[in-house]
């Protein structure tokens, strides 16, 4: 109870107030719970059960196929797989790519985090309605200018040449908006201001002030892209020859026949899925950072 100092009036005693248990700044304990638990394992056992269901059928037989429940894999995984290997130029495939996502990946990282470092931190005349311009650009279904796009391959003679697939995906408007968007809020006005005052140009400023901070971001934007120019299959089935195809359009002559044998089509789909696994996991501590640098910075 109070102590009521002497000669104190009863108004004048101080009561203690109850303290609340203040977590993450809400005034309120908030702690996951079962349901939060059993909704992100439903999740996660509803995204994985895709993958496992190709694995599944493609170590099965087509004769098998639709006779059981598929959740116990068979054993003719290997064998499906060297059947893939010998249907179609595999290897090739892969090294094309390989190729093709690695280049286009290191060429919008570069350009969209100077793009955006530009739009973000420097000051120059028609600065808003250029970033405008680039994000209404987003709004174009890319369908529609496949066969002027298609045109101008063939005149310049790349159709069936890797550079066809490549150099029109060299920069993308949300690479260059992902950057501009995160790099305005990471990197203080005063720090480039400093960094003039001790004699850096503009370059240096940049490699030395932006690239460290949009390190996080850059890491999160090389990840989707390169995923997205490893599944991309209406372009390169366009503008490539079968004799030279990309993976994704390689295992489309899987089902190219009056007969589809799926455990066949399967097992490609699995080994071409089996690179951006390996992607995901060896890039998925940079992946997380990221995403919780950005988090915190919200």
């Amino acid at each position: 109870m109070p102590v009521r100092p002497a000669g104190a009036d009863e108004t004048e005693v101080e009561h203690p107030r109850p303290r609340r248990r203040r977590v993450g700044g809400s005034g309120v304990a908030l702690r996951p719970g079962f349901l939060s638990y059993g909704l992100l394992l439903a999740w996660v056992l509803g995204t994985a059960y895709p993958l496992w269901w190709s694995f599944v059928v493609a170590s099965g037989t087509n004769a098998t196929r639709g006779e059981t429940l598929p959740l116990i894999p068979g054993g003719n995984f290997l064998a499906n797989a060297a059947r893939v290997l010998d249907a179609i130029p595999f290897w090739l495939a892969l090294g094309n790519s390989i190729i093709v996502s690695s280049i286009i990946t290191i060429s919008v990282v570069t350009f969209s985090t100077l793009a955006g470092y530009a739009f973000a931190k420097l000051r120059f005349k028609g600065r808003e309605g250029l970033l405008v311009f680039v994000i209404a650009t987003m709004a174009i279904p890319t369908q529609l200018g496949i066969i002027p796009l298609f045109i101008v391959m063939r005149e310049l003679g790349w159709t069936g040449t890797l550079g066809a697939v490549i150099i029109p995906t060299l920069v993308t408007a949300f690479g260059v908006f992902f950057m501009r968007q995160y790099l305005v809020g990471v990197i203080p006005d005063e720090l480039i201001e400093a960094a003039r005052v001790d004699g850096a140009n503009q370059i240096r400023t940049f490699f030395t002030v932006a690239v460290p901070a949009a390190r996080p971001a850059m890491a999160i934007l090389g990840l989707f892209t390169f995923m997205m120019a490893w599944t991309d299959y209406l372009w390169p089935l366009i503008v490539l020859s079968p004799q030279n195809p990309t993976l994704q359009t390689a295992l489309g002559q899987l089902q190219s026949g009056y007969y589809v044998d799926y455990s066949i089509v399967l097992a490609g789909a699995v080994l071409a899925t089996l690179p951006l696994l390996i992607l995901f996991i060896a890039a998925g501590r940079q992946l997380i950072s990221g995403i919780m640098q950005g988090a915190v910075k919200g």
